[in-house]
């Protein structure tokens, strides 16, 4: 089974736990999404400031990573909803892309 498809599978189980009365809605579920988006904006911000040498709050990698996860993680909670396969609606989305720019990479 590939990771996407296990991803969903935990996500579905542990739905059940976490949100038992389906009572999370998809509004909800899109300021997750974008809360968790935001945090890895600002982590990117912080890793750019080291990089520039300027003064502030700094971050790393590994922080980048956690948030990274947490949006992929927001976004099949959200494909869920919908039944959408992501892996499907990446190929998809991708070759899409490569063709209308006239690229040679597909999936």
């Amino acid at each position: 089974m590939d990771f996407l498809k296990t991803l969903r599978h935990a996500n579905i189980e542990r739905d059940k736990e976490w949100n038992p009365d389906k009572v999370i809605s998809l509004s909800f579920r899109g300021n997750e999404t974008a809360g968790e988006l935001g945090e890895a904006c600002n982590i990117l911000k912080k890793l750019e400031r080291v990089e520039l040498g300027l003064v502030g709050s700094k971050s790393t990698p590994e922080a980048l990573a956690e948030e990274l996860a947490d949006v992929m993680i927001c976004i099949d909670l959200i494909a869920m909803e919908f039944d959408i396969d992501m892996i499907e609606a990446i190929r998809k989305k991708f070759n899409k892309t490569s063709s209308e720019c006239n690229l040679n990479v597909f999936l």
